[in-house]
This record gives structure tokens, C-alpha cells and sequence, in this order.
């Protein structure tokens, strides 16, 4: 045991003594085993198959028979927006009775909403926007328009 470093290693624990005699033991060969890790230690990665989107588990369009209004106070009403949205049923939310930044909260919890679970969420007006899951198709004049930060910015 020449090594310092092996000696406070044996010291605090982390080696055995016995290790420096079967150092000095002449090694018996070693049959190698093929192995299916690449050189270097590092171990071989496998790919995962895609998912496909869980859009099956939504109502169909055809049995679509409700539209949710929803006038949240607080923040803890996006509890009824998220629980109908995962439903299957477009919902309108009209921020007016919240504060300005509760209704920012809101929306972009509602924006995570809808892109976690392939909807859209559009803005009717300042104050009110309106969650369509993948199911349900919006026309009209502002069909399709996003832009959610503008109606905060106004």
C-alpha cells in the first residue's frame, strides 16, 4: 500500500485493504463477453415509438350539444373551465368581473389548456375568449386570430 490516496481511501472507508493483494496477485484471464454496450462504457439508447395525439378520447363533433359560459371571479374557477374543456365542450370565458392579473393568469392557464390538449383558444373580445377543443371548427370574420396578448395590451 504505497498509494497515499488508496490509504486515505482504506482510512475513511471507501476501498478495502485487501484490494492492493489482489493487485499483486497475478490476474487469471478473463474471458471477455460480448456485451451489447458500445465502447467507452456508455450504454446503448433505444428509441420509443411515437404516440399518436389522445384525440379519440374527445367527444365526437357530431355529438357536440353544449357550449360552457363561464364569468370567472378568481383564479380557482379555472378548475370548471379545465374540467369541461377536457370534456369535449367549447367554452367562453368572460374576464370582466376579474382583475387584470388574475385574467392574465387565467388565460394562460386556459392557453396551456388548449394546446396540451390539441384545442384552440381564440379572443371574441377584449374581455372574453373562447376554447375550442380539436373536434369543434370556428368560422367566421376573426376565425382563427390568437392573438391573446392584445387584449390586455389595449
Amino acid at each position: 500500500m504505497s498509494n497515499p490516496i488508496r490509504k486515505t481511501m482504506v482510512y475513511l472507508g471507501l476501498a478495502d485493504e485487501d484490494y492492493d493483494e489482489q493487485l499483486d496477485a497475478p490476474a487469471a484471464p478473463v474471458q471477455q463477453q460480448p456485451t451489447s454496450a458500445p465502447a467507452q462504457g456508455r450504454a446503448t439508447v433505444t428509441a420509443l415509438p411515437k404516440r399518436q395525439p389522445r384525440i379519440a378520447a374527445v367527444a365526437p363533433a357530431a355529438e357536440m350539444n353544449e357550449i360552457l359560459t363561464v364569468h370567472p371571479r378568481q383564479y380557482k374557477d379555472a378548475q370548471v373551465i379545465a374540467e369541461s374543456f377536457r370534456e369535449g365542450v367549447p367554452v367562453i370565458i368572460n374576464l370582466s368581473q376579474m382583475s387584470e392579473t388574475d385574467a392574465r393568469r387565467l388565460i394562460d392557464f386556459a392557453s396551456g389548456l388548449s394546446q396540451g390538449l390539441y384545442g384552440k383558444i381564440e379572443r371574441v373580445t377584449n374581455k372574453v375568449f373562447l376554447l375550442s377543443p380539436a373536434h369543434v371548427a370556428v368560422s367566421g370574420e376573426g376565425a382563427g386570430e390568437t392573438d391573446v396578448e392584445a387584449a390586455f395590451t389595449q
